[in-house]
């Protein structure tokens, strides 16, 4: 049986932690930052674990990264 395929879009914007968590970048940053608070905008500096249902989705598409 072949390998699967890893999704190259996951690969380029996911993480998988030590624990098996998925870690993304905090939503909201691209653009449109002059509407947002100076609070928002510190408090989405860095990255963020993803919810336990989309997460599942994730590691779907990436197979060998656990």
């Amino acid at each position: 049986m072949p390998k699967m395929k890893t999704k190259s879009s996951c690969k380029k914007r996911f993480k998988i932690s030590a624990k098996g968590k998925v870690l993304t970048a905090q939503a909201g940053k691209r653009h449109g930052m002059i509407k947002r608070t100076n609070k928002f905008i510190r408090n989405a500096r860095g990255t963020t674990t993803m919810s336990e249902p989309d997460a599942r989705i994730i590691k779907s598409m990436m197979p060998y990264h656990r």
